[in-house]
């Protein structure tokens, strides 16, 4: 069985990876219409056109530097560089080792950074502008920030030492997870409760979009749940009491044109709102 899974993700089609985010997008999106989480009450295909743009640009990024992040797995692998080739690990090891670092580096360290350093805020800041959170929000980045995020992968491989069979196995559940917890759906409590405490599900990571800080600085977590936890950065509040979005671009004009989008992060830096306590979830 593992080595079923490690001969296909070593060889897996270009095809195949492209079906795994269109059929996560439209299995997410069936479900979501049946049991959201917030009134679907906006213009959907208009919102959808917006963040598959995107999406696209993602796609675009990741394809022109993939041979970098094959070159730098074949590397790693021959000389038998970082944690997996320095601890020589069985298979086994190296499925869930791996994959755990793969998150923790790729997914929550590149996510905490561009929400401190600020000039990657300044790209970062477009996927937070989304005023209705559903599953085509899940790749709603800059290509300014496909890049960033690309070069946390490539960070991620050296420390791993990750053969590209891990590499690829990771970006695949990277692509569905992050379709899952931006969905717009609401999973029963009893089954929410049991799943949050492995992974991020979408009542874990919609406060993360929550339009006033300090609430868009939690829950970071990208298919892991217990990072947040570590490193402190969980919180749990009353999803029905959120607003999507970013107190410095709320105006709808604004973050639905995708030429506003692209120029944002080259506008004049726009400082967060200081809100009271009481005010931050009003």
């Amino acid at each position: 069985m593992l080595e079923t899974i490690i001969q296909y993700f070593s060889e897996i089609p270009s095809v195949h990876r492209t079906a795994i985010l269109v059929g996560g997008l439209v299995f997410f999106s069936l479900i979501e219409s049946a049991l959201p989480l917030m009134s679907l009450d906006y213009k959907r295909w208009r919102h959808a056109g917006t963040n598959i743009f995107f999406t696209l640009t993602t796609i675009i990024v990741n394809f022109i530097l993939a041979f970098i992040l094959v070159k730098v797995s074949d590397w790693v692998v021959a000389y038998e560089f970082g944690i997996i080739g320095w601890m020589q690990m069985p298979l086994f090891a190296q499925l869930i080792i791996g994959l755990l670092l793969m998150d923790l580096l790729g997914a929550y360290l590149a996510h905490w950074v561009q929400h401190h350093i600020k000039w990657m805020w300044r790209f970062h800041a477009i996927h937070h502008t989304d005023q209705h959170i559903d599953v085509t929000s899940a790749n709603r980045h800059h290509p300014g920030e496909s890049v960033i995020r690309f070069v946390f992968t490539i960070l991620a491989t050296l420390v791993v030492g990750a053969p590209i069979w891990l590499v690829m196995l990771y970006q695949s559940a990277s692509v569905v997870l992050s379709q899952f917890n931006h969905s717009n759906l609401v999973l029963p409590r009893w089954l929410d409760k049991i799943m949050v405490y492995f992974i991020c599900t979408p009542n874990m990571h919609h406060v993360h979009h929550h339009y006033r800080m300090p609430y868009s600085d939690t829950n970071y977590g990208n298919i892991f749940s217990f990072w947040d936890r570590l490193f402190r950065t969980y919180v749990e509040v009353d999803n029905s009491k959120l607003i999507y979005g970013l107190d410095t671009h709320m105006d709808k004009k604004e973050v639905e044109s995708v030429v506003g989008l692209l120029g944002l992060p080259f506008d004049s830096y726009r400082p967060h709102i200081e809100y009271t306590e009481q005010e931050q979830l009003d």
